[in-house]
């Protein structure tokens, strides 16, 4: 996740003979079609030499042992493919390669509810899921404790008035799920849960934002925040 840190670990080949030492370990970065090198690592050598200290990554590059590299404060230009070469005594080299996505945090949902219509057996209700900020590869689940359906959409989100949104026929007499809205990147996730029996009660629509507090920000098209 942007922010965080990532750590490489090289493994010694098979191939590699008993008799063979590690000489050298340079590490590189994949810049369009070619590997920048990094950094020059040796057992031994307490201080890792440096190709160019003022890199991109400056000071985020921390070498924890001769085999292993560590990157911190993660940044989206961070991805993409990092190479370890090794060099043997034996004059044996080989090459580790590594690939790193870095993501967006996960933006906390809002869910947004509208009461369509209201008798005295049914609630017909409809839900909206907004992220706002959201952006990249990201999933949007609705969960639900009380209800026999999940509803799953995938891609990126659209902008507030196109929200993800979930219609519902509830009846009265049965108790009240909570629904969940769930976003979700290969990293992350964060949700925010509705209780329609709020909803249904008051007969009006209402916003909540992760989970019990109240929220505000830019409605869907056709909701509004109530008090």
């Amino acid at each position: 996740t942007q922010g965080g840190s990532v750590v490489f670990h090289v493994t010694r080949r098979p191939e590699v003979p008993p008799e063979a030492k590690l000489e050298k370990i340079s590490w590189a970065v994949k810049n369009e079609s070619n590997y920048i090198v990094l950094l020059h690592v040796s057992p031994g050598v307490d201080v890792p030499e440096r190709v160019n200290p003022q890199d991109k990554f400056k000071e985020r590059l921390h070498v924890l042992n001769t085999t292993t590299l560590r990157i911190d404060k993660l940044t989206l230009e961070d991805s993409g493919w990092y190479r370890a070469r090794c060099s043997f005594s034996t004059g044996i080299e080989n090459a580790q390669y590594f690939h790193l996505s870095v993501y967006e945090p996960v933006p906390r949902p809002q869910v947004l509810a509208k009461v369509l219509s209201l008798t005295r057996d049914w609630c017909n209700v409809t839900l909206a899921c907004i992220t706002t900020g959201a952006t990249g590869a990201v999933n949007v689940s609705w969960e639900s404790k009380g209800l026999p359906r999940e509803l799953e959409q995938r891609g990126a989100p659209g902008p507030a008035p196109n929200p993800w949104t979930l219609a519902l026929t509830l009846p009265l007499s049965q108790p009240s799920p909570r629904v969940t809205c769930v976003v979700r990147s290969p990293v992350d996730q964060k949700s925010a849960t509705r209780d329609l029996g709020e909803v249904c009660v008051h007969g009006e629509c209402s916003c909540l934002r992760g989970g019990d507090s109240r929220g505000s920000g830019p409605p869907g098209e056709g909701f509004m925040f109530c008090p």
